[in-house]
């Protein structure tokens, strides 16, 4: 009896299958394409607005300001924060569900390599052109991390999203002196390259392992898409409104006032930096506040630690990377970022 060959039926499948894959990169591509000129154009407008003023106003409403009467509670100004950051924050959502579709554990493994200097490097140029603020890529790290168990390359794109924004780096060159605008650059490298794979030797062997196993995929069609970014999205939405609230909590208390040059570099300096690595805050809000503590009478080194930790982290990226792994990794993240502020802000102050 003859048998049927099932070699032009696996082919067919296979062929199925390329297309699929080649769609779903493209849909990556269109939606990494829009958010680059999303927040691309949003930060040419916010550069030429400053060369025509010389001035960076900051957005009153979200976070409290010293001159600024306007009283709003928290939970307005948590709605701010979130009508501010919602379509970037919508970007990551898409973004971090598509990788988690079409980017298996295998393909990470190939695309990163081992070691350590090219997963980091891979890890944080990849984030430096989305320009994120620390919330909106929670996301993508959300997945990066689940897909890859590769913490340090997961945390340099976290991290390099907001910490090496072009726009923001620019307009920190253009409105500071210059040792304050190369010590925020060079602090940022180091957070993005150098701590980020300390923090993955320090823990490599104490995580949980990826929770996809090497062959695991996701089928390639509508249904499994939407149910990524539903996935995606509870996972991390619900951390980022709970450290947003909290963070507005945090900005009431906000003490501008007691940062004059009279209580101490030092002191101001880390106190600065206390209150900036937990603060949320949207893209390029670390600029005005920086402007405003150097008008407030305090050190250029509590402008370079807000400049440095404002952006990084906060409270919700903390709670996403402490559910994707554990409170002491987030805790150690938070600790490199900290000691990296006040060392920024010490150098400068010399």
């Amino acid at each position: 009896m003859k048998t049927l060959s099932t070699e032009p039926v696996q082919a067919l499948t296979s062929e199925g299958s390329k297309s699929k894959a080649i769609y779903a990169a493209l849909l990556l591509l269109v939606i990494v394409g829009a958010l680059v000129t999303y927040k691309a154009t949003a930060a040419l407008g916010v550069i030429h607005k400053v060369q025509s003023t010389g001035a960076f106003q900051p957005r009153t409403n979200v976070l409290p300001v010293p001159g600024s009467n306007l009283q709003i509670n928290v939970f307005r100004r948590s709605l701010n924060y979130f009508w501010v950051i919602g379509l970037a924050l919508i970007f990551g959502i898409l973004i971090g569900g598509v990788v988690r579709v079409l980017v298996t554990p295998r393909r990470w493994t190939q695309l990163l390599g081992n070691g350590y200097l090219r997963p980091q490097l891979v890890g944080g140029v990849a984030g430096m052109p989305l320009m994120l603020c620390s919330c909106c890529v929670a996301p993508v790290f959300s997945t990066m991390y689940e897909r890859s168990a590769r913490l340090g390359p997961s945390l340099a794109t976290a991290l390099a999203a907001p910490s090496l924004n072009p726009g923001a780096l620019i307009l920190t060159f253009m409105l500071f002196d210059p040792r304050i605008a190369v010590t925020r650059l060079i602090a940022a490298i180091l957070a993005v390259f150098l701590a980020t794979a300390v923090v993955e030797r320090l823990f490599k062997t104490r995580l949980k392992a990826c929770p996809l196993s090497s062959d695991d995929t996701e089928p390639l069609t509508v249904r499994a898409f939407l149910r990524s970014w539903a996935q995606v999205a509870l996972r991390t939405v619900p951390l980022i409104i709970v450290g947003v609230v909290v963070s507005m909590i945090v900005a009431r208390w906000l003490p501008f006032g007691i940062l004059a040059s009279t209580w101490g570099k030092l002191v101001a300096i880390v106190v600065v930096a206390l209150i900036a690595v937990p603060l949320a805050m949207p893209t390029f809000f670390e600029i005005p506040l920086a402007l405003i503590l150097i008008s407030a009478g305090a050190p250029a080194g509590a402008a370079v630690a807000m400049l440095i930790a404002g952006p990084a982290i906060n409270l919700p990226s903390l709670f996403t990377i402490t559910r994707a792994t554990n409170w002491k990794v987030a805790a150690t993240v938070a600790g490199f970022i900290l000691a990296l502020a006040i060392a920024g802000g010490l150098l400068v102050s010399l």
